[in-house]
């Protein structure tokens, strides 16, 4: 059980916070005691207890605070930064901060982080850090660049591990809003280890808030969306391998916590292993709250109403939350009860604050982790325990595969993802390729024995570890046909070089199926799709011919005769252009299939299967590539592994060979396949005069390999006949 007491409103001085509020709010080494800085000029020295400043400083006048002041535990001084480079350190005693200790840096600071046991550490805007010690040695040291000019600091956080100090902080790319790296930089080790967090699939708002805790192995980062959710990454405190850059992937973790219309004012921090605190509105129309959750039982504890609106910032250091209500500083004790499923429930008898309200809110029991009911006899609960540990200590450890596959057979598929993410993170040995194998083994025959049971979140994770393949988990592909998880489809297209054509072919029939509608609610991956919705101008062939013949006549070919019709010229044959057939999500798609591997002899049988007007459809979207392809001087296409143009030509005669007799009868493909024909008969008539030259520039290499001594000036007059 969770409860939030009185408040306590340090309402002595009205604190200057600017529309961004405060700073921050940092403690000291005296217990009690805090450092607040607002974001113009001021810092004041606060004890809670008698509700009053104990002293304040401010910076001259066009001076501007550009971090929160912090208190160093070693010497108990104050530092601050003005002006993104002024370093001031000073203590009680002094008054005027124009005149304490000064030291300009070559480099902008972000923050400076100070906490019991270890020296405060300074984290430049460029990602570098130092300690405070060895900058003041040496102030104008050069500060080297660790992240790239497109990424910014956005949130930042100091932690000690086993007595070492560890440092993480989250950039986020400025043109590419909601890609996010996390940075974990080990003291003791003098390691940075870079992560990417990719989206999960629940997850496409903007992150508003970041909190983290930490224990020996992991850094649990959560994040609170605009959704109003909360989702989590575990990030190995220490590098599993030498990967310069490694993949985490946020996960759910609590629905619904905030209102999804809340733009501003929602923050979140962790209280303990089980509870966070969440500062937002409730529902779209209500007013501001601060409520506890348990994120074990998911359920909501306690909530106090903020009628006078906050900043959106929520800060806690021992019992004791810290608000800007209004303009003032509001200090929120708070009680968290070892979690237990009475407490939770709201079943415990406790005295409470009438100020606060305690809502046995409830989210899908089946996502939560490890949730014991508590037992009603304290002293039986106790000894059950002990005996658990007895047992547990005498027996020999379980590897973590071994164990990750036991958690598969009877585990909820929350509890199964967290505990691959905890396995994935760790370092790899010799047979992980192997154990890969079981793990998606196991998930699959949990599947085929509980129809209700997908764990996508977990397959996804594994498809992306490389280590898989069609041969080695067949079963895979079928489930992801079986369920339509065109988004899986996709990943897997990409990353199994031995997929059969009969499947391959079978997820062409899905992609080309599936609704417009439900295409745009997946979460695609679109790197192989560029300017899907640019129209491009048609080939107007007749036209192209006469420059590009050198001399020939189009008269002469025999195609001409063909069928009259086909060789009449639209009247707007220039102006005709050519829009994308498909939607990007659909384009994706179609892209994961060309860049499949097959043997055309086994694919041939499998396409005559497909429907005629989907069969058009394709042609239609192969042309429009080989249009976009023509635009370039290079044949290519733009993005990131987008198709060749030899795989798009190559699907084309596949198509055309297997459907032809069928599609030649469809009134709606006749324009596709006269500019095919026209196509065709333009690249025939290339193909014949770069026949007719090659002669001529045989003849000229021939030439230039006879004259090898012309001196050091020469002009050359060459004839062509």
């Amino acid at each position: 059980m969770a409860t939030l007491e009185g408040e306590i409103t340090l309402s002595t001085v009205v604190l200057g916070a600017g529309p961004d509020g405060l700073l921050g709010v940092e403690p000291t080494d005296k217990a009690d005691q805090f450092l607040v800085t607002d974001s113009g000029r001021t810092v004041v020295h606060y004890k809670v207890s008698d509700q009053k400043p104990l002293g304040s400083w401010s910076v001259k006048q066009g001076q501007v605070i550009t971090c929160p002041a912090v208190c160093s535990f070693q010497t108990g001084e104050y530092i601050v930064v003005h002006d993104n480079k002024v370093l001031r350190i000073w203590n009680n005693e002094d008054v005027n901060l124009d005149k304490v200790f000064k030291a300009t840096l070559s480099a902008e600071v972000y923050r400076i982080h100070s906490i019991q046991g270890t020296e405060p550490i300074v984290l430049f805007k460029e990602g570098a850090v130092r300690g405070l010690e060895a900058l003041l040695a040496e102030p104008q040291q050069k500060i080297e660049a660790v992240i790239s000019d497109e990424e910014v600091i956005k949130w930042t956080k100091f932690f000690m591990v086993s007595k070492h100090p560890v440092l993480i902080f989250i950039t986020e790319k400025q043109q590419q809003h909601g890609n996010y790296f996390a940075y974990v930089q080990t003291f003791n080790s003098c390691t940075l280890s870079k992560y990417t967090l990719l989206l999960g699939e629940e997850e496409k708002t903007v992150i508003k808030n970041f909190t983290a805790s930490v224990d020996r192995k992991f850094i649990s980062l959560m994040s609170l969306s605009s959704d109003g959710c909360i989702y989590e990454s575990l990030i190995p405190v220490y590098p599993s391998d030498g990967e310069k850059n490694q993949k985490v992937v946020r996960s759910l973790l609590l629905k619904t916590t905030v209102s999804g219309s809340a733009q501003k004012s929602i923050a979140l921090t962790i209280l303990d292993q089980n509870h966070v605190a969440v500062l937002g509105p409730p529902l779209p129309a209500s007013k501001e709250c601060l409520s506890i959750w348990n994120i074990k039982f998911q359920t909501l504890q306690t909530s106090k109403e903020l009628p006078q609106g906050t900043s959106g910032q929520l800060w806690y250091y021992g019992e004791s939350l810290f608000v800007l209500h209004g303009k003032y500083l509001t200090v929120i004790p708070y009680k968290c009860e070892a979690s237990s499923l009475a407490g939770a429930l709201g079943k415990l008898k406790h005295s409470q604050d009438p100020g606060t309200h305690t809502i046995p809110h409830f989210v899908n029991w089946e996502t939560s982790q490890g949730c014991e009911p508590g037992s009603q006899n304290s002293e039986q609960s106790k000894r059950i325990l002990r005996r658990r540990k007895t047992e547990v200590s005498l027996q020999p450890e379980v590897p973590a595969s071994t164990q990750l596959l036991l958690n598969i057979k009877k585990d909820s598929e929350k509890h199964i993802e967290v505990e691959l993410r905890k396995f994935l993170a760790l370092k790899h040995t010799p047979d992980f390729h192997t154990v890969v194998g079981d793990i998606v083994a196991g998930l699959l025959g949990r599947c085929k024995e509980e129809p209700s049971f997908y764990p996508r979140n977990c397959l996804m994770q594994l498809i992306q570890t490389h280590m898989l393949s069609y041969s080695l988990c067949p079963g895979l592909l079928e489930i992801a046909l079986e369920k339509t998880d065109v988004q899986m489809l996709q990943l897997c297209l990409q990353q199994f070089p031995d997929i059969p054509e009969s499947v391959t072919c079978t997820c062409l029939k899905i992609f080309l199926s599936i609704d417009d509608d439900s295409l745009r609610e997946i979460d695609i991956n679109m790197e192989s799709v560029s300017d899907c919705n640019d129209s491009v101008q048609d080939e107007n062939v007749e036209e192209q011919t006469g420059i590009l013949q050198n001399g020939f006549s189009p008269e002469e070919d025999n195609c001409n005769s063909c069928d009259p019709e086909l060789n009449q010229k639209p009247q707007d044959a220039t102006r005709a252009t050519t829009s994308c057939p498909v939607v990007p999500q659909r384009a994706a798609l179609l892209n994961a299939i060309l860049h499949s591997a097959y043997s055309e002899i086994f694919l041939l049988p499998y396409l005559k299967d497909i429907p005629a007007q989907h069969v058009t459809l394709f042609l239609q979207y192969l042309y429009f590539l080989y249009l976009k392809c023509s635009k370039n001087a290079t044949m290519t296409l733009p993005g990131i592994h987008p198709p060749t143009l030899s795989q798009i030509m190559d699907w084309i005669c596949l198509l055309l060979d297997a459907n032809f007799t069928v599609v030649v009868m469809m009134p709606e493909a006749k324009r596709l396949l006269m500019n095919l024909y026209k196509f065709v008969k333009s690249q025939i008539s290339v193909y014949s005069e770069l026949n007719k030259i090659e002669v001529s520039f045989r003849e000229l290499q021939k030439l230039n390999q006879e004259k090898h001594n012309r001196g050091l000036y020469s002009i050359e007059v060459l004839e062509l006949f």
